[in-house]
């Protein structure tokens, strides 16, 4: 009973992950080079829809991911024109970004769809052979292509962020602006390349919600998912390896309150519910002393005038 829960919290874990993997990779993009985007759910939620309709329309679930990673990618254009240009306030841009993307996409779907309405979208895909291992296979070999493409940005990532000359850029640009402007690297540039890519990665992860977990949409599909991802970023300690243990932590707590429920095992179902929250908000309490290696120039308008 015991090993039969574990192998259903693995495998109900990994999928839940993925659209955590995708938001916050993007996420840390942008956190690395000085700007925190608060409007990620926002984004997750309108690319969500979009995606989700798309296919609806033509029944194209490549067409409709497409979509969805444009959309996000406009829409981090437009937040790093507001906190990157004209120097508002992160937090304030960010939420006012989640506010539009979560009022815009409800009312879309209440005009054009009406109301919850399934789509065939990308399901999951079984290696054959080493689907039949047991015990991994189906937790390895027997999922959606999406949450492969999710675990594969993570050394994609790592390797983007720490090997090449862009990376040091991004880094330099969100430690030390002033000196990395000084060498000649254009930090309104960079900034915007990089909350643009979390504006992008940020709608693949609201397409692979609604098209290739839930294969639908709704209100409040996203859950609260793009907020836990910003957090994730500081759990992971702005590195991708360290973002994909916090995102398949949150994931596994969550699948366990949900194989409770299944296995009908005596347990508070509200405290079940909550528990990967708190979860995040301890391991971020635990972790605070080490804040410390976070980009030093975090939420802060760079200003060429004033640099010093």
């Amino acid at each position: 009973m015991i090993l039969e829960v574990v192998i259903g919290v693995i495998v109900g874990g990994i999928p839940l992950s993925a659209s955590l993997l995708f938001a916050s990779l993007g996420e840390m993009f942008g956190q690395r080079s000085g700007v925190f985007n608060l409007g990620t759910e926002g984004i997750m939620m309108l690319s969500a829809f979009v995606g989700f309709y798309l296919v609806y329309l033509f029944g194209s679930p490549v067409l409709g991911i497409v979509a969805a990673m444009a959309v996000g990618g406009l829409m981090g254009l437009l937040m790093a024109l507001v906190s990157v240009t004209f120097k508002a306030e992160q937090g304030i841009s960010g939420i006012g970004l989640y506010m539009f993307g979560w009022g815009v996409s409800g009312t879309l779907f209440r005009v054009y769809v009406g109301g919850v309405t399934n789509i065939d979208g990308i399901g999951r895909i079984a290696v054959p052979v080493l689907k039949d291992i047991p015990v991994l296979g189906p937790i390895l070999f027997n999922q959606n292509p999406l949450v492969y493409l999710a675990f594969l940005l993570v050394p994609v990532s790592s390797y983007v962020l720490f090997k090449t000359p862009w990376g040091l850029k991004v880094r330099a640009v969100g430690t030390t602006p002033q000196a990395a402007d000084t060498l000649g690297v254009n930090v309104q540039r960079i900034r915007y390349q990089c909350v643009t890519l979390g504006g992008v990665m940020s709608g693949l992860a609201g397409a692979y919600l609604s098209i290739g977990q839930a294969q639908m949409f709704a209100d409040n599909l996203t859950a609260g998912r793009g907020f836990i991802a910003v957090a994730l970023v500081y759990f992971g300690r702005w590195k991708p390896s360290g973002v994909m243990w916090g995102a398949l932590l949150f994931s596994m707590a969550h699948a366990l309150q949900r194989s409770i429920q299944v296995y009908g095992i005596e347990f508070p179902y509200e405290i079940a519910v909550a528990t990967p929250y708190l979860m995040v908000i301890l391991v971020l309490a635990l972790t605070y002393k080490e804040r410390n290696v976070g980009p030093l120039a975090l939420g802060k308008p760079y200003n060429r005038e004033f640099r010093g």
